[in-house]
């Protein structure tokens, strides 16, 4: 099964979507929230060399912002 992070804030609207669109497809996944958590931020913006969110990593691929073609088409090679 593929290790999964959602890189969010509470206030993101996009970060909730991403949320509840994992939900409905049964996916596992952990939720980071970098607005609380500043090392998660740091690691999350090493990582893509972005600050937005949310970002999702699955199996170590990043994925900026809400992009269901791209998180369905990266759930599927998992």
């Amino acid at each position: 099964m593929a290790k999964i992070k959602v890189y969010s804030t509470p206030t993101c609207p996009y970060c909730r979507m991403v949320k509840s669109f994992l939900k409905e497809k049964g996916v596992d996944f952990e939720d980071i929230d970098v607005s609380v958590d500043s090392k998660a931020a740091e690691e999350m913006i090493k990582k893509s060399g972005q600050m937005g969110v949310p970002q999702i990593e699955i199996n170590e691929k990043i994925i900026v912002g809400f992009d269901r073609e791209a998180i369905e088409s990266e759930l599927s090679n998992v």
